[in-house]
């Protein structure tokens, strides 16, 4: 009891001396174990030094050179880089002119193989190489930094380079032979005069960032300077660097505030945000030597590369070095959250939402009442001392509504959160077999750490009162099935009834999914605090910035249903084209570089995942910023008060202030209270954001408060005038902690730069968030012990500690729920690799035979293998007529008598041979068409649509008319191979999408099962790619082997037309539910039923559409026997290939 004295009366001695007496302990404790393990830190910048002396060594002489020398140098130093490397870069030409020449697929796929080992070994060359010249090339771009800082033009003899630029940078002047570069120009529309050169802190960041690693610098550090050093140097290569920014404000302005440094020396720095997608000026901005850009559009470009249809459409090359900056926002802020391009789909606007949210909000509105209620009642036996009763209703209420504001307040008296957590625990035990006593009169149960939502038999009664009692329960499928065939009816009967029974099934699903998410969203989301209504629309707001994210939406209908709960227009449902998560675009650099000014906190996960080590670099100064202990209050009305207090005095003392808050709706309240008391003052939040700058600018103005969500302003600095230094320079005011320190951290991060004075004060309740779910038990044990009452503050760093522990806790889980999406992601990842290369090698069309010489062969390898299995060779026959148009290579004692290998080989043989033979053929009969369409078009046409036919479907494919002609129709075939795999791959691709969107959603259900999800994903993954790849190759060999010109019609020849591209896509970042959320989704719901797409297929129908009661005549290909029936009924025969439709 003594100890608990001595922290709530800190002004005494003793305390004074116990608190001495800890430091002191922890100090030798950390001091002997800096002896056997060594500090990190201090490793790192002595590892590092040596390098930054020999950048120093060379700075005299550079000194002394003049400015055409100085420009000199970077031409030295890319000499040297391409005569390192000449050797292979040799062999590589000579390589890829011998696969251009060679006949033979085999040989040329040994070719393309050992072109792949030399440009690795040609990279690991130039890395070598660009290790050799730092020194030399830092104190190089130092000295250009420190010559337009002390010179206001420097005259040079000017280049080809210069008088490009000069046309349009103002900065630029031509005067004769030479050149005047300003030292003056403007950044994203503010004008600016060079006055920084790099100081040695900055020269061992920017040696951390060419290192691959991240330098964590503290704000006001210089970081964008920093990463000039490694940009520069990295650009020397010609392989592109890539400088990727939060927002597109910081792309912009740094592009243009750094680019003169690097024009100098006739380096090209471009940003992609300045131009529209897929447009000839992005192609150009990403073969500039240096691109800045944000995130999202690098990441969107890679995936509207990968959905080109020609290669004019590519803007991005290899992704050879990137340095993101904020990398924690970028990288794990923005980790759960994929980036997907997606189309319409059949019926994607019809739903429920509507339908059912009266009866939601009803629902909602009721239990509400239950909760305040039964709160009303566990008062009132407390008071009287029944803790059984009162804990009860207690847990009761905290089920049914732990929002309840009431609620959150009671909980923060004294010993209310231990009976509550004493009265779960008991619940809870053997398996929660009393929690239903609990939930009986609650008609849902709400799960707040996991955001889940579980309807009860009693909300499932009260929402069927006026429909069919089975309106909201899933009929079981297996007792159904087993119910039908006991009836013993015929086939088609059996068949109507088993369909009837799946309908209902799925349209069941949908609409308890709808239902359960629609209770999520009144229940679990509220407006101003996960999101905000703009324009009409239902807009997230990033729980780390307050920043708006403008296309990101809550995935598996949550969004839809927010936006029914806000009765705003309901978005229609899309379906996944293409998708890639942030993690594993960035993981596809060489190279990978971050800086950030907290990072440290997450060293684990970003090693982990990325391989990247955090690297802290000391400051230029030393920090004279006071960072105060957190004052803990019991209520937030309390801390709120003391806050706005302490605003009050700061401002008046002449500081300004910076309050930091963790909602829209917080930072609203605190205007409203700041407003009542007279104190001027801004506001920036997620719904300000397009003001973000100009706030911040004018946040270290004397006596200026500034309200701002969480890392708002993040690359902006706030800087000081004399007046507020002498003052006590910036207050940062947290009003809450994050539930990352990270975060925390950067809000105390805005004051202090560079030295500067200034103060961080957090003020904390037992209500808020964080504490309430995951860290009061110990703070609040320690109050009550001490008897404070309301209004009354503790402040010691040992419930500081306590804090940053239940921080922790917050921060394992959540990488524990980003590190499991990437898990789930690498399985799409490595299948996304196998098509986007394919598809890849189909636009560039140089490694494209190889590719079709490896369908030809794994189809061969998969008829064979599944008709040896069971010794029937008249139906491995007829596959190789139905997918290849040949006849067996071996006869049927052949067929029993050799082992699957050599009837491999024997196939694949007879295959590639007939197709060799086919594609001359089509050649030389297409040649005619052509010939006669050049030479009578009297040079009109440029390219043409030729179109090709398998008997079934029709592609029509695009080629260039004169290269037709020039190589005698080849050029044809070859557009023919390029096109037909795009199409079919594509389509495939899609469908294969949605199944695995369908599939991540139904293997949650696993957990019932005791197995793991992810294992199970990871399986079926699998084998659903394996079938989808067997069915591409099937399908592109079988269109190739067949297609044919139909007619020598040359009528049937048009002009192709360059369209404008009219693509129905929508970009997006999904915000991902982690795997406790997706399990509690299919609990509810079971497995989802997707709608399907629609599509634009380049694969055109002949035929109509036939119904399922349409009357067929189908026959068999083998005995030619004819016969009419119902379609539905000829599907199964159809589908075993044996039998085709036939066109009376």
């Amino acid at each position: 009891m003594r100890l608990f004295f001595w922290l709530s009366l800190q002004t005494k001695n003793k305390t004074a001396r116990f608190t001495t007496y800890i430091k002191n302990i922890m100090s030798i404790i950390n001091s002997i174990l800096k002896v056997f393990v060594g500090d990190k830190t201090a490793n790192d910048i002595k590892a590092i030094q040596p390098i930054v002396n020999k950048i120093n060594s060379f700075q005299e002489g550079l000194k002394s050179i003049s400015h055409d020398e100085l420009r000199a140098k970077t031409a030295f130093f890319k000499d040297k880089i391409n005569q390192a490397r000449a050797e292979k870069d040799n062999k590589i030409n000579a390589l890829k002119t011998e696969a251009e020449n060679t006949v033979d697929v085999d040989a040329r796929e040994n070719i393309y193989t050992e072109i792949d080992k030399l440009e690795k070994e040609a990279y690991e060359i130039s890395e070598k190489t660009l290790n050799e010249i730092l020194p030399e090339a830092f104190a190089v771009l130092r000295e250009t930094a420190r010559r337009f800082k002390e010179n206001t033009s420097i005259t040079v003899t000017a280049t080809a380079k210069d008088r490009e630029l000069s046309a349009d940078k103002p900065y630029i002047t031509l005067v004769g032979d030479e050149v005047n570069w300003a030292n003056s120009w403007d950044a994203a529309g503010k004008p600016i005069t060079w006055d920084m050169i790099h100081y040695d802190v900055q020269l061992m960041g920017g040696i951390v960032l060419h290192q691959g690693k991240i330098a964590e610098m503290q704000t006001g550090e210089g970081k964008t300077l920093v990463a000039t050093l490694a940009l520069y140097l990295n650009a020397l290569t010609g392989n592109g660097v890539h400088l990727v920014t939060v927002n597109d404000y910081l792309a912009k302005r740094d592009s243009t505030w750094k680019a003169p440094l690097f024009e100098f020396h006739g380096l090209t720095v471009d940003c992609i945000d300045n131009h529209q997608p897929n447009t000839e000026a992005r192609r150009k901005a990403y073969n500039a030597d240096i691109t800045y850009g944000t995130n999202n559009e690098f990441g969107f470009d890679y995936l509207r590369d990968n959905m080109a249809n020609s290669p004019e459409d590519l803007v991005q090359r290899k992704h050879n070095f990137a340095i993101v900056d904020e990398v924690d926002s970028v990288l794990v802020d923005d980790a759960r959250t994929p980036l997907i391009i997606s189309g319409p789909v059949e019926d994607g606007d019809r739903h429920e939402f509507l339908e059912l949210k009266p009866k939601v909000e009803n629902l909602f509105n009721l239990q509400k009442k239950i909760a305040t209620d039964c709160l009303t009642e566990a008062k009132r036996s407390l008071k009287e001392g029944n803790t059984k009763d009162g804990g009860f209703q207690l847990l009761r209420t905290y089920r049914a509504y732990p929002k309840n504001k009431a609620l959150i307040k009671f909980l923060s008296e004294e010993g209310v959160k231990q009976i509550l957590q004493k009265t779960e625990n008991a619940h809870m035990q053997d398996n929660n077999r009393e929690m239903p006593k609990v939930d009986e009169a609650l008609y849902f149960v709400i799960e707040e750490k996991n955001n889940q939502v579980e309807l009860t038999d009693n909300g499932i009664k009260y929402l069927s009162q006026d429909t069919d009692e089975t309106f909201f329960v899933l009929p079981d499928i297996s007792t159904g099935i087993l119910a039908i065939e006991k009836q013993n009816l015929d086939k088609d009967a059996e068949a109507e009834l088993k369909e009837d029974l799946y309908r209902e099934f799925s349209v069941k699903s949908e609409r308890i999914h709808t239902l359960t998410q629609l209770l999520k969203a009144y229940a679990v989301f509220e407006k101003d605090t996960e999101y905000v209504i703009m324009d009409n629309k239902v807009m997230i707001v990033d729980e780390s910035t307050g920043r708006i994210m403008d296309g990101r939406r809550y995935s598996d209908g949550l969004h839809q249903a927010i936006e029914a709960k806000e009765n705003v227009k309901i978005e229609a449902a899309t379906q996944t084209f293409a998708t890639v998560t942030l993690q594993n675009y960035f993981r596809m650099y060489s190279k990978l570089a971050g800086m950030t000014g907290t990072a440290i906190t997450e060293a684990g996960e970003f090693f982990e995942i990325y391989k990247l080590d955090v690297v802290e670099i000391p400051t230029n100064k030393g920090i004279a910023r006071i960072d105060r202990e957190d004052l803990i209050y019991r209520s937030v009305r309390e801390k709120f008060n003391a806050v706005i207090e302490d605003v009050v005095e700061l401002s008046n003392a002449g500081r300004p202030v910076l309050i930091g808050t963790t909602s829209v709706e917080i930072s609203e309240l605190l205007s409203r209270m700041l407003k009542m008391r007279g104190i001027n003052h801004n506001v920036l939040n997620a719904k300000m954001h397009k003001s973000e700058a100009e706030i911040v600018a004018e946040a270290g103005n004397a006596g200026v408060v500034t309200i701002a969500t969480n890392m708002a302003g993040r690359g902006t600095d706030i800087k000081l005038s004399p007046e507020v230094k002498a003052a006590g320079g910036l207050a940062i005011i947290g009003t809450e902690r994050h539930d990352s320190r990270r975060v925390d951290r950067q809000l105390r991060g805005r004051a202090g730069r560079q030295g500067d004075v200034g103060s961080s004060q957090f003020y904390v309740s037992l209500e808020d968030n964080l504490m309430r779910l995951f860290g009061s038990e110990r703070v609040a044990k320690v109050m009550d012990r001490m008897g404070l009452k309301e209004g009354e503050v503790i402040q010691h760093s040992m419930m500081t500690k306590s804090i940053e522990r239940a921080q922790k806790k917050v921060e394992e889980n959540n990488f524990g729920t980003r590190k499991r999406l990437l898990e789930y992601d690498d399985v799409m990842n490595s299948q996304r690799e196998v098509v986007y290369k394919r598809r890849r090698h189909a636009l560039q069309g140089e490694r494209l035979k190889v590719d079709i010489v490896n369908m030809i062969y794994d189809t061969c390898e998969v008829i064979v293998e599944n008709n040896k299995i069971v010794n029937d060779f008249k139906n491995f026959e007829f596959q190789l007529i139905r997918t290849f148009s040949i006849s067996s290579p071996v006869t049927e004692s052949e067929f029993a008598k050799l082992n699957q290998q050599q009837i491999v080989a024997q196939t694949y043989k007879a295959a590639y041979a007939y197709y060799e033979e086919k594609v001359v053929r089509d050649a030389k009969e297409a040649f005619p068409v052509i010939k006669d369409v050049y030479e009578n078009n009297n040079g009109q046409f440029e390219r043409i649509v030729v179109p090709f036919s398998d008997g079934i479907k029709t592609l029509n494919v695009v080629t260039n008319l004169t290269k037709a002609y020039e190589t005698e129709g080849k050029s044809l075939i070859t557009d023919f191979e390029k096109n037909i795999t795009l199409a079919i791959v594509d389509e495939s691709w899609k469908k294969h999408l949605r199944k695995m969107d369908e599939m991540k959603q139904s293997v949650q259900l696993a957990v019932h099962e005791q197995k793991d999800p992810l294992l199970i994903y990871k399986f079926e993954a699998f084998k659903l790619f394996k079938a989808m790849i067997e069915q591409v190759n099937k399908d592109v060999i079988s269109f190739l082997f067949k297609g044919e010109l139909p007619t020598q019609n040359t009528n049937n020849i048009q002009e192709a037309r360059q369209e404008a591209k009219k693509t129905n896509y929508t970009e997006s970042k999904d915000e991902v539910l982690n795997s406790d959320e997706l399990a509690e989704a299919n609990r509810e719901a079971g497995n989802n039923t997707q709608q399907r797409p629609a599509v634009t297929e380049t694969i055109v129908r002949d035929q109509p559409k036939i119904n399922r009661n349409d009357n067929v005549t189908i026959k068999n290909v083998m005995s030619g026997k004819s016969e009419t029936m119902k379609y539905k009924k000829a599907e199964s025969m159809l589908a075993s290939g044996e039998y085709v439709i036939v066109n009376e």
